[in-house]
């Protein structure tokens, strides 16, 4: 996954730490989205479903806790990575952090380029989390990568590998919604795809095989898949 296509959520209470880690975020050209407290983290995570939560412990309204507990009931948020970052460094806060759901802790103040690379060691546990997942339960789907083979209701649905990995891609984020050049990316790589509908068939096709209700069109950005 290219850092382009990698959303990390930013949650502080100070601007300075938003702006500061946000920019050194930034240039390694990830997508960063902030949020200065735990419910406008909370409404953001659910909404824009990022890979990565960086997140303070004492903050207004709802300190970090709160929010990775609430966060953590999204079943959509199951493989995202949370850490806080924070310059509490009391035992206890660290053991209800990671009661609460957390992943990891990164200690105020840190470097900017200690960070970044801090960041990349936690991606590279998503990386290992996605080669893991080869079988998929969605709804009442059985999905396996390995064997390219889709079961409901315990009948086999066949699929070319295209609209195979097409499917398998959305139902890896129920609810999340990809762009046409994420797709287009994560499916057809450096194919070359003739004609700008490429998408649009395979999708007409899966809404045939499997059921239209799944499958949804978010008008100028992309496909969502819902169960």
């Amino acid at each position: 996954m290219k850092n382009k296509n990698i959303k990390i959520l930013l949650v502080d209470d100070e601007q300075d730490i938003l702006e500061i880690v946000g920019y050194n975020l930034s240039l390694e050209g990830y997508q960063v989205i902030t949020a200065s407290n735990g419910k406008d983290a909370i409404a953001k995570a659910k909404r824009e479903l990022p890979h990565l939560i960086i997140m303070d412990v004492m903050m207004p309204e709802m300190d970090g806790i709160e929010a990775c507990e609430n966060i953590r009931k999204f079943p959509e948020m199951e493989n995202t990575i949370i850490t806080f970052l924070t310059a509490r460094s009391e035992d206890y806060s660290q053991v209800a952090g990671f009661d609460a759901g957390a992943d990891d802790y990164i200690a105020k103040p840190i470097k900017p380029k200690v960070l970044v690379s801090k960041v990349k060691g936690l991606l590279r546990r998503l990386k290992e989390t996605e080669t893991e997942n080869t079988t998929l339960s969605v709804g009442d789907i059985e999905i396996s990568r390995e064997e390219y083979k889709i079961v409901r209701n315990n009948q086999e649905i066949i699929l070319p590998r295209k609209e195979f990995e097409l499917f398998y891609l959305l139902a890896t984020k129920p609810g999340k919604v990809f762009t046409r050049e994420e797709i287009l990316e994560k499916v057809w790589g450096n194919e070359v795809v003739v004609g700008g509908r490429t998408i649009d068939v395979h999708i007409r096709k899966l809404r045939e095989k499997i059921g239209d209700d799944f499958f949804k069109t978010v008008k100028g950005v992309g496909y969502k898949i819902e169960f």
